[in-house]
């Protein structure tokens, strides 16, 4: 296995890190709820993780701001352009799989 230097590995996390959020910004049409219903995590949880780290690193961050990081615009403009009603079979999954820290 190649050794990374942690710089290496803080990088290469940091890229990966982009490209998902990139990739889920031009994915809108994958709901929230099915993310969470398939993966056990969505675009919400990846905003409230990087606004803890920002948090714990001493960078006062609002849950609105992570999440216009992760979006790429205001959260509720985000829901207004890209979020549908779930289903019924849906909101069911998730109350069933839902984490406890939700």
């Amino acid at each position: 296995m190649t050794q990374l230097t942690d710089e290496q590995k803080r990088d290469f996390e940091a890229a990966a890190f982009r490209t998902l959020v990139e990739h889920l910004r031009t994915r809108s049409d994958v709901q929230n709820i099915d993310m969470m219903n398939l993966a056990g995590f969505c675009r919400n949880c990846l905003s409230n993780w990087y606004g803890d780290a920002a948090n714990s690193a001493g960078v006062d961050m609002s849950k609105d701001e992570s999440r216009e990081i992760i979006y790429g615009m205001p959260y509720a403009e985000w829901q207004a352009l890209h979020q549908t009603d779930a289903s019924e079979a849906k909101k069911a999954e998730f109350e069933a799989r839902r984490p406890k820290d939700h």
